[in-house]
């Protein structure tokens, strides 16, 4: 049913009333998701392993914030054996979404609460010290279950991860106890997506050092035990950091961790960041503009506020500094990026409307941006950038 909500002269404005109660969820700012990328980027990246290598597509924090469901099934389809997540609430939701991969948690869980949640739920929690192996134990043994976990040791990275002389003590008991099952044993690289030839090619074969010396010491293992060091960069670095498995994460949605890396798998971005003009606004010369007035029009120009701020991702850091996108066209960013809305200077954009559609970050037409230009921008990372979109933007599937 539609209803007649405005009339004035030749203007008419109609809408139907069930769509009234619901928002669309382009009607301001929006991320859009293209699953296919992620599947495809997997095949790519799965292809570039051995047969006998695993991939682990590492989905935390929303998946980088592309949705972590949505990029986990997709790179399940595309190859990937087994999920990688931060937190157990992350866990949690895969499962309640129904996916039945092996899901590893590679932050520390530390309470019996947690580790409870964690058998309960299938879930791999990471070992670092022998307080979680007793208490696992505990609770698969009281459960009357079998609990899977896996052991993490520090190779140089000096955060999570036992120390490297706990090792064999931490295995020999993990292995003598009823109810554990040991699946993998890994570390984490600290300087792969450095320089090649300096201190990070050093440091990474040291850290690789490391690694092979306790697995040296290990007896052979059955099947379904995993050793694994590489993220991303270490994948590309070098095929000698492989093992049985590597844990993949930016890459998967479309990034190089590094220009210093020579493979080129020619992935392919899955995400972009749209938002709306939701008013345009002529002024003259030597107008400030927004917070501070840090900009101040040096010809007649036409603005156009675009509904996306800080409190969305785009973080304030980045005033004046970047552009948006429309029809393949670049419009500079200006003033300072408020939390809820930024200004764009859209004097030599004569089309644009309100309504209009920009790609802040993404593929138009020809031309892109990419989380690298806003995080040299910046002084941040891309990993930042794009885990920065949180759930106030819808997701929109592509």
């Amino acid at each position: 049913m539609q209803n007649v909500i405005a009339s004035s002269g030749e203007t008419s404005l109609s809408i139907n009333s069930e769509m009234a109660t619901k928002a669309d969820p382009r009607h301001r700012a929006w991320v859009e998701v293209k699953p296919l990328a992620v599947e495809q980027n997997a095949r790519l990246i799965k292809s570039f392993l051995e047969a006998d290598c695993s991939l682990m597509a590492v989905v935390k924090a929303d998946g980088y914030g592309h949705g972590a469901t949505t990029v986990a099934r997709a790179a399940l389809q595309g190859g990937a054996s087994s999920l990688g997540i931060a937190t157990l609430q992350e866990g949690i939701e895969l499962r309640e979404s129904g996916l039945e991969a092996p899901i590893l948690v590679l932050g520390n869980l530390t309470n019996p609460e947690e580790l409870s949640a964690c058998l309960h739920w299938r879930l791999m929690p990471t070992i670092n010290s022998h307080r979680e192996v007793e208490l696992c134990q505990y609770l698969a043994e009281a459960s009357g279950r079998f609990f899977d976990v896996q052991l993490k040791f520090d190779t140089g990275m000096t955060r999570l991860g036992c120390d490297l002389q706990d090792v064999p003590r931490l295995l020999e008991l993990i292995q003598s106890s009823s109810h554990l099952v040991l699946k993998g044993i890994y570390s984490h690289l600290a300087l792969a997506d450095g320089d090649v030839d300096g201190k990070a090619s050093d440091f990474t074969a040291m850290q690789q050092e490391r690694f092979d010396s306790i697995l040296r010491q290990m007896p052979p293992q059955p099947d379904g035990f995993y050793r694994h060091l590489a993220n991303s960069a270490g994948t590309f670095r070098d095929r000698s950091l492989h093992y049985d498995m590597v844990r993949v994460g930016l890459s998967l949605y479309g990034y190089r961790p590094t220009n210093n890396l020579s493979t080129d798998l020619a992935l392919k971005p899955a995400l972009a960041v749209k938002a709306r003009v939701i008013l345009l606004r002529d002024v003259p010369s030597g107008v400030g503009v927004s917070y501070g007035h840090r900009f101040y029009t040096k010809r007649p120009s036409r603005l156009a506020v675009v509904a996306i701020g800080y409190a969305d991702g785009v973080n304030q850091a980045l005033s004046g500094r970047i552009s948006a996108l429309i029809n393949g066209k670049f419009m500079p960013q200006v003033g300072a990026i408020t939390m809820d809305q930024l200004v764009l200077d859209a004097t030599d954009n004569p089309e644009l409307e309100v309504g209009s559609v920009v790609t802040m970050l993404g593929e138009d037409g020809k031309a892109v941006i990419t989380p690298q230009q806003w995080s040299d921008l910046s002084g941040s990372i891309p990993w930042e950038v794009l885990c920065s979109f949180k759930h106030r933007l819808p997701r929109v599937l592509v």
